[in-house]
């Protein structure tokens, strides 16, 4: 699950909203949010994020999260480490090789480091 996924879930399972009809709303389908939900698709397109917003009538600063979450949420990403030191590179190797396999308390406490910076 990506976190813009995690927080469209949320959003409509505390709005009592079923994933077929907020489809319909949106114009998508059914299987496309539940992919996104899941973290089976891409990072969603602003225009989708804007119509998610518009659909639980976010206020701003709720939309502005909803944004920066979709832009944190590309399943399946690629890093360029040219040109950065070789420990920098050996952290981006070992992370995509052993992301899998750390605990959520790891993963929480490399995202508190990078989110102090």
């Amino acid at each position: 699950m990506t976190p813009f996924g995690a927080r469209l879930r949320e959003l409509r399972q505390l709005k009592k909203r079923q994933l077929k009809d907020m489809a319909k709303v949106l114009k998508v389908s059914p299987a496309y949010l539940s992919a996104l939900e899941h973290g089976h698709r891409g990072k969603p397109s602003p225009g989708l994020v804007q119509q998610v917003a518009a659909y639980f009538n976010l206020a701003w600063d709720q939309v502005d999260e909803l944004k920066h979450l979709a832009e944190l949420s590309d399943p399946k990403i690629s890093l360029d480490t040219g040109g950065l030191s070789p420990a920098a590179t050996e952290l981006a190797n070992r992370l995509a090789a052993e992301i899998a396999d750390l605990d959520d308390v790891t993963i929480e406490h490399f995202l508190s480091i990078l989110r102090q910076r």
